[in-house]
């Protein structure tokens, strides 16, 4: 079953509160995000342990196991960007095709026990990463291809409301 690929430009989310999963940007920091994260990472592997997690609610629709495919892989990536952007003046970074992504690594057949486990450890480690910035970065910048342009701050904001809203899909 093919998925439709998400192409809204999701920034919006850094000026008001998400309708869907009530996540309000303005109440983020990169402070914050460590406990976030890993208060989250429980409830992550709880689903993983659905006997359903593979099923897909609907053709358009990614199953808890992709999901959370999906929220690992932001993790790291996350990781990745926020390091760079601690890292250099100015950073830029591709856009990221999430839908590509699932295809290539096959999120629909993935093992969820391995995914479970490859999940916390992203998770612990770009916890990490947001915990050891220091406030007088925060307004680091980083350019996303497509001009959208991000501070350590928003970053951490954009980033939290992904995974936040992807608990809300599958737990909500």
């Amino acid at each position: 079953m093919p998925i439709v690929p998400d192409e809204k430009d999701w920034t919006w989310v850094l000026s008001r509160t998400c309708p869907e999963c009530s996540f309000d940007a303005s109440t983020v920091t990169p402070a914050t995000v460590p406990g976030s994260i890993l208060s989250m990472l429980p409830r992550w592997r709880a689903i993983l342990r659905r006997p359903d997690v593979a099923e897909r609610p609907d053709d358009s629709t990614w199953s808890p196991l992709e999901y959370a495919c999906h929220v690992r892989d932001v993790f790291s990536l996350f990781d990745q960007r926020l390091n760079l952007m601690l890292a250099s003046d100015d950073a830029r970074f591709e856009d990221w095709d999430q839908d590509r992504t699932a295809i290539e690594k096959d999120y629909a057949d993935a093992d969820p026990a391995v995914v479970s486990a490859e999940l916390t450890a992203e998770g612990q480690q770009v916890a990490e990463s947001f915990a050891a910035v220091r406030e007088e970065d925060w307004p680091r910048k980083g350019l996303r291809s497509n001009g959208s342009e991000f501070t350590v701050l928003t970053l951490s904001r954009y980033f939290l409301h992904d995974v936040v809203h992807h608990l809300h899909d599958v737990d909500g």
